[in-house]
């Protein structure tokens, strides 16, 4: 059941652990009533993903996921045909000696069709159902996908020339994200509804970690969060995001950490930090600096 108002909305995603500010929940909650794609931007780690989950566990519908990549195509994300189901069709034919009269729609039907995210969403949209269809990271697929992309978002159906057109009876629930590695074009911004999602603060990062990891002192979650604030200003290649927040959380729990000490800190670095460069940038600037209160 979709949310009625904006407190229904930051109510439902408080039920699944995620901490979002009201400028969010106004947002997801005009795109579900208004049926818009909700396109979302913000760096790596911030919990862009993380929204479409939590939208499919509250209205109880699949997720539905595109990962866009260089070089995909709409086949690859709209349907391709079982070339192998086809020929041992085809061989089946001529076996019974029907040959002769075997049609195109013999091994051209719906039957020996492999839908894709695209094409998955739309059908089961058709069925009276509305799935989440996460189109993530965008910004990593070519423009000439992207094009096509605008297209099926204006009607939300597809035409299979052997087959036929399937049309969404209501659109599914659609959520775009992008890393910003370069823009999106405005043609397709124009037709969703957007929200940047930046670096949380302080305060609401510690949210995040006790939301997420149930029984974390609040002394540690504080210095987590601290830490992570300064890693940001620091002039890192790739800045950590909350995802790698809970990672560290997870991995000082592992070692059995019950504080964020200089030492617990200088070992787990690779947790957060994925370049070289950035974790030796951090040790020469002192990683004790990173629990000291600013």
């Amino acid at each position: 059941m979709i949310p009625a108002t904006v407190e229904d909305v930051a109510a439902a995603l408080a039920t699944q652990r995620y901490v979002a500010d009201r400028s969010l929940a106004v947002t997801i909650h005009l795109s579900l009533q208004l049926g818009r794609p909700l396109f979302l931007e913000g760096e790596a780690g911030v919990g862009k993903t993380e929204v479409a989950k939590v939208l499919a566990a509250i209205l109880e519908q699949p997720l539905i996921r595109l990962q866009c990549y260089e070089g995909l195509d709409a086949g690859h994300a709209l349907y391709e045909w079982d070339y192998a189901r086809q020929m041992l069709a085809i061989r089946l034919i001529e076996a019974r000696g029907e040959g002769g009269g075997a049609a195109i729609s013999d091994i051209m039907s719906r039957e020996y069709l492999i839908a894709r995210p695209l094409l998955e969403a739309v059908e089961m949209a058709a069925d009276g159902s509305r799935p989440v269809l996460l189109i993530d990271e965008l910004d990593r697929a070519d423009e000439e996908f992207e094009a096509y992309l605008l297209e099926l978002l204006s009607d939300f159906q597809v035409t299979i020339p052997e087959v036929g057109t399937v049309a969404a009876q209501d659109p599914p629930v659609v959520v775009i994200t992008s890393n910003r590695t370069r823009e999106i074009h405005d043609a397709l911004k124009r037709r969703c509804l957007y929200h940047w999602i930046d670096y949380p603060s302080f305060e609401r990062e510690m949210e995040i970690v006790t939301a997420k990891v149930p029984g974390i002192d609040k002394a540690l979650a504080a210095d987590l969060a601290r830490a992570m604030e300064k890693l940001r200003d620091l002039d890192l290649f790739k800045p950590p995001g909350v995802a790698e927040t809970l990672d560290w959380a997870a991995a000082l729990n592992v070692l059995g950490a019950e504080v964020l000490s200089p030492e617990a800190a200088g070992d787990t670095l690779g947790v957060i930090l994925k370049y070289e460069e950035d974790i030796e940038r951090v040790r020469t600037a002192g990683v004790g600096g990173l629990l000291v209160a600013g």
